[in-house]
């Protein structure tokens, strides 16, 4: 469920991916901060844009400047300081990672190593942010009773996703949320839901896991999924991106909005093309290699 949230980098301004990267380093502080040094291993670009988006709509000002971290010890970078929002969503992105190498344990995946990274992140997030543990863990847990009914529908399949990335963000903007930035973060976690299903449509297949796709269409690869129901498909991510463009025009934003503009009206779209062709959510590093942001 992680790395799919990226910007359309053709389209990108410099002055914005030099914002998305501070802003990439920001998060990383904040994980470090609120969760420990160990849990930075889980860094990820969705919560990384979800701090672009959510300080951007809270109106909360992001301060810039040249430091040095672990990875940037010689030359100074520009990082975005660590606020409170920022330490928040550290101890999101730890409680997501900690919970998908959970999964990954329950489904029989080599996930117990690489979850110690997350151990003592979780049990401070659980201390010191029980909202986003209880967030976290409930909504899960209603997205594996979903999964163990064996659902067919992908709208049902994906609802607990989305809603638990809709309450995060009515948790984290406070007296900042509408009902438009709620249905905005719904349709932003459905999407994530779906394409991550398609993306893992194989290898789903293959093991007997759970995937609604599979379910509705019984197709035999994610090549045929793709060929004999395309305008399906189609339809489905369409109309997530219509809901996300028409509450994005309802919502206020404090900050320049091209980077979320570039990022929600055309990252998602290009990505969810490169999964339906089967080319993959590419590797953190070979993304940075394709952009500016080494």
């Amino acid at each position: 469920m992680f790395g799919y949230v990226r910007p359309d980098l053709p389209y990108l301004y410099i002055k914005d991916e030099i914002l998305y990267k501070a802003m990439y380093c920001g998060v990383c502080k904040g994980i470090g901060e609120s969760c420990g040094q160990c849990a930075r291993m889980g860094l990820s670009y969705d919560v990384t844009f979800l701090s672009v988006l959510l300080h951007n709509i809270a109106g909360v000002d992001v301060k810039i400047e040249k430091s040095h971290c672990l990875t940037h010890t010689v030359r100074k970078k520009p990082m975005a300081e660590v606020d409170e929002l920022t330490r928040k969503l550290g101890a999101v992105n730890t409680e997501l990672a900690y919970y998908k190498y959970t999964d990954d344990i329950k489904d029989g995946d080599k996930g117990k190593g690489k979850r110690l990274w997350f151990v003592t992140g979780h049990k401070r997030v659980k201390k010191e942010y029980p909202q986003i543990t209880e967030i976290v863990e409930r909504n899960l847990a209603m997205q594996e009773q979903t999964e163990k009914s064996m659902t067919d529908s992908v709208d049902r399949a994906a609802d607990n996703t989305a809603n638990m990335i809709a309450e995060l963000s009515d948790y984290l903007l406070e007296d900042k949320k509408t009902p438009q930035t709620r249905a905005l973060f719904y349709a932003i976690g459905k999407w994530i839901y779906l394409i991550d299903a398609i993306d893992d449509y194989d290898k789903d297949k293959k093991k007997g896991a759970y995937n609604p796709f599979v379910l509705a269409y019984g197709a035999g690869s994610r090549k045929k999924l793709v060929e004999n129901n395309g305008a399906d498909l189609e339809f489905i991510f369409n109309s997530l991106f219509y809901d996300i463009r028409e509450n994005l025009r309802n919502i206020k934003l404090y900050f320049n909005r091209d980077l979320v503009d570039n990022v929600l009206l055309r990252g998602l779209p290009t990505m969810t093309k490169r999964i339906m062709a089967g080319q993959g959510c590419k590797a953190d590093k070979d993304f940075r290699r394709h952009s500016r942001m080494e």
